[in-house]
């Protein structure tokens, strides 16, 4: 049995970030395998499962186009919130008109993307008998078939959010835009591929129940093509850098 999915997503804006260029946000010309993979996390995620994307193909023309957003310069703190929690008076609320930063971005309109993937098991939480590739497999299917989702996948930042997810048998090639196809191949040079975190996934104090995390991580780059449209990622995973 095959555990791999196709699904086609659409959303009229995108943004992946290049890690260079974080300040003023400037977007990749195609997904990274570590956004798409956060996508399915907001349809489905356990500890016990990862998801692996295996091809990418760009069905709309790459255009890019400059907005000014607001943005927030600070982060929530954790040690507010559990101070907040223990009634100590601690505010851990973030006051967008103190915090308030205007910055500009470069980010992709129109965007409508087909993705391959499928997932494999971690054996991470697992204790249960019942932790079996069918069971994620059938869970997964039909939250895709019916658009469940327990937070809104969103393309590259949260403000925004996918319009569509269509589960599929195959994909239509002769749907990608001439514009693309007359590309032919290009090169798209260093991208993120995964941000992997030294704790693998486990909690450094071994307790499921009140985890503590890792903050060391390393970000690991590949190289790909995309070839009439379509990022075989599978085919450049082997020469992944750090």
């Amino acid at each position: 049995m095959s555990y791999g999915f196709k699904v086609i997503i659409e959303g009229d804006y995108a943004c992946f970030t290049r890690p260079e260029m974080k300040v003023e946000r400037v977007s990749y010309d195609a997904p990274t395998p570590s956004a798409l993979e956060g996508l399915l996390k907001s349809v489905y995620w356990k500890p016990a499962i990862r998801y692996v994307i295996d091809k990418i193909i760009v069905f709309n023309p790459v255009n890019f186009i400059n907005i000014r957003r607001n943005e927030v310069k600070d982060k929530v703190m954790y040690s507010a919130v559990k101070n907040q929690m223990k009634s100590k008076g601690a505010d851990p609320c973030i006051y967008t008109a103190e915090s308030r930063s205007q910055r500009a971005a470069m980010v992709l309109k129109d965007v409508r993307y087909g993705v391959q993937f499928h997932f494999e098991l971690t054996g991470l939480k697992s204790e249960n008998q019942d932790e079996t590739e069918d069971k994620h497999y059938c869970i997964i299917k039909r939250r895709l078939e019916n658009g469940q989702y327990f937070r809104t996948p969103c393309l590259g930042c949260a403000e925004f959010p996918v319009r569509r997810i269509e589960l599929v048998d195959d994909f239509d090639l002769s749907k990608i835009s001439p514009q693309v196809l007359s590309l032919g191949d290009v090169d798209l040079g260093f991208m993120t591929y995964a941000v992997r975190f030294a704790d693998g996934g486990k909690p450094v104090n071994g307790d499921w129940q009140n985890p503590k995390f890792s903050d060391k991580a390393t970000t690991v780059y590949y190289r790909p093509h995309m070839i009439g449209g379509v990022i075989d990622v599978g085919q450049y995973r082997g020469a992944m850098k750090c």
